[in-house]
């Protein structure tokens, strides 16, 4: 009996705590389509993220002509010669991939650049939405860009155009 009336005791008090908080949300993808200097890093990142691509293209169709040169002549090649051109285009595919995983691989360039372009813009919108919270007293500001699912937010709790404001900007004109 003491356990059930502990029990009930806890639940009461985590419902009423619950209840005593405030919750808002934003959206940061909304909120950064409104940020000029994310549209100007994410360009940045686009054109040399197509530049590299092109480089590792170009990497790969050596690598390719190699070996179709390799494939017609294979026949006319010496055991040696045949070995060393074998070499040289396993050489060059190495190169073209370890350019490749420089450059796109799991924190390669391409990630530190996005990071490094885009950590100004995040701080700006952290400290924006952390006024945001403050002004407005909430315990917990969700993201309803993140994998957080979200099966119902009532508009009134959506303070993404207040972020907006915090940072200067007015909503509903996009960033070109």
């Amino acid at each position: 009996m003491k356990k059930i009336i502990l029990t009930g005791l806890f639940f009461l008090t985590l419902t009423a705590s619950a209840l005593a908080q405030k919750f808002a949300y934003i959206d940061s993808e909304y909120i950064l389509r409104h940020v000029p200097e994310y549209a100007s890093a994410q360009k940045q990142i686009d054109a040399l993220s197509a530049q590299w691509q092109q480089e590792v293209d170009a990497k790969f169709a050596e690598v390719d002509r190699l070996f179709k040169a390799f494939q017609t002549e294979e026949v006319l090649l010496s055991n040696e010669a045949r070995k060393k051109r074998q070499e040289e285009i396993i050489i060059k595919e190495k190169e073209a991939k370890d350019f490749q995983r420089e450059k796109f691989g799991f924190e390669g360039e391409l990630f530190q650049r996005r990071k490094t372009l885009l950590k100004t813009v995040q701080d700006k919108v952290a400290k924006a939405v952390e006024q945001v919270a403050q002004e407005g007293l909430y315990d917990i500001i969700f993201d309803k860009a993140t994998d957080l699912i979200m099966l119902y937010s009532s508009p009134r709790l959506d303070k993404s155009n207040d972020v907006l404001n915090k940072l200067g900007l007015k909503p509903g004109v996009f960033a070109q």
